[in-house]
């Protein structure tokens, strides 16, 4: 992927990369889901049970990208360089409601 979004990188272990991109992918299929739900005029409490279930689902991938991101080995940073990193990840959005909100 050239078009990335940031020049920051993070080296993960091969099982973290695959756990990660299990939850995206079962998290697009969910998408997909509600989609055809949409598509097929499904009833609107079925599509909203459906989206609850995705925000939950995006809840839990922040979570545990946010919770990775704290365990950065930060002693081989300067202070002046983890503090910065700090202040980064408490700035993150680690919700997002029924309604698509991010908080």
């Amino acid at each position: 992927m050239s078009d990335m979004c940031c020049h920051k990188t993070k080296e993960r272990s091969e099982k973290e990369l695959k756990d990660l991109l299990n939850r995206l992918s079962r998290i697009e299929g969910q998408i997909r889901g509600i989609r055809g739900m949409v598509e097929s005029s499904a009833y609107c409490t079925d599509i909203l049970t459906q989206v609850s279930a995705v925000s939950a689902a995006l809840n839990a991938f922040n979570k545990e990208i946010k919770t990775d991101t704290k365990q950065l080995r930060m002693d081989i940073y300067d202070d002046d360089t983890a503090n910065k990193a700090l202040a980064d990840i408490k700035t993150f959005p680690i919700t997002v409601q029924g309604n698509g909100d991010i908080n």
